[in-house]
């Protein structure tokens, strides 16, 4: 009976995302929601949470946390805007990712070299982060006029199928292989299961931490550059409050929030649900206000769902 009941609660992210999927398509399908159009604008939209939710998928499994991943990607998109102004395309994406290399490294050192917790150490940084992204930026939109970068991080399509899906897709494998089929996929989970064993049988969980959380900014820089690409300039507001869509994206998903077990294809679901869930809103007439109240009401949901995985 228990483990019917656990399995249960591993599939109900699946079973919530049809449920709400088919409600949609009954109660929204003369405004629209099944046109072909609306539902890749909702992949649109959710690409960048996606491929967040898939770092955060390492740094929850690993019993750690990433507050800052909003904020890097706004910094970085400010940052990569500014770069290719000055060095050109391939000067951008390299500035675009370094700034997630330096920012993991910063938040990495600090929580497993001095011993600070992950949560306060990316709160600090979300701050720190949107502080010097307004600065660098004076506040503006720092336009970017390559075409080419445009394309190919956020505006683009080959055929039918977005840039953006196919960017999607690329961090979900790696994400899913990488946490399923590799050594350092199970000591992530090992990590965060119990670190104190996996430190007996010869795994440098401090190490391990460093690791997700680089990852982790790696791919809000990223999905900060795609931010960028989507609507050609970077600025400092991108990305603004995506830490908890992205959290809730993946604890939806199945992963824990207190470490030790986490799925990839479930978090991808998670922040296709929330897309979902915010362009039905949207469609219904909802303001910007009630759709927030909503948003909570779901990390509210994500948040007992975890509890009850303990």
């Amino acid at each position: 009976m228990r483990r019917a009941l656990e399995d249960w609660r591993q599939y109900v992210i699946y079973a919530g995302f049809v449920l709400i999927f088919i409600f949609f398509s009954i109660t929204l399908g003369e405004k629209g929601f099944l046109d072909p159009n609306n539902l890749l604008n909702i992949v649109r939209q959710t690409a960048m949470i996606a491929i967040m939710a898939v770092a955060m998928t390492f740094v929850l499994s690993c019993g750690e946390i990433d507050l800052s991943v909003g904020a890097v990607a706004g910094l970085a998109s400010v940052i990569t805007a500014l770069a290719i102004s000055a060095f050109g395309l391939i000067g951008g994406i390299v500035a675009g990712l370094l700034t997630g290399i330096v920012v993991g490294l910063v938040n990495g050192m600090l929580t497993t070299g001095v011993g600070i917790p992950s949560f306060l150490v990316t709160l600090a940084m979300m701050e720190i982060a949107r502080g010097v992204a307004m600065w660098t930026s004076n506040t503006a939109a720092v336009p970017i006029l390559d075409r080419t970068y445009n394309f190919y991080f956020g505006s683009g399509s080959l055929g039918a199928i977005p840039i953006l899906l196919i960017w999607t897709l690329i961090a979900a494998i790696i994400g899913h292989v990488a946490l399923r089929k590799t050594t350092f996929g199970r000591k992530v989970l090992a990590t965060g299961g119990n670190e104190n064993s996996a430190r007996f049988t010869g795994i440098k969980t401090h190490n391990i931490k460093l690791q997700v959380l680089i990852i982790s900014s790696v791919a809000a820089a990223i999905a900060g550059m795609l931010y960028a690409g989507r609507l050609h300039s970077g600025r400092f507001q991108l990305g603004e409050g995506d830490e908890l869509s992205v959290i809730a994206a993946a604890v939806l998903g199945g992963t824990s929030l207190f470490g030790g077990f986490g799925s990839v294809v479930g978090s991808i679901v998670g922040a296709l649900m929330i897309g979902l869930i915010n362009n039905g809103l949207i469609l219904m007439g909802l303001e910007f206000s009630q759709q927030l109240i909503a948003r909570g009401v779901i990390i509210i949901l994500a948040v007992m769902i975890a509890r009850s995985r303990r």
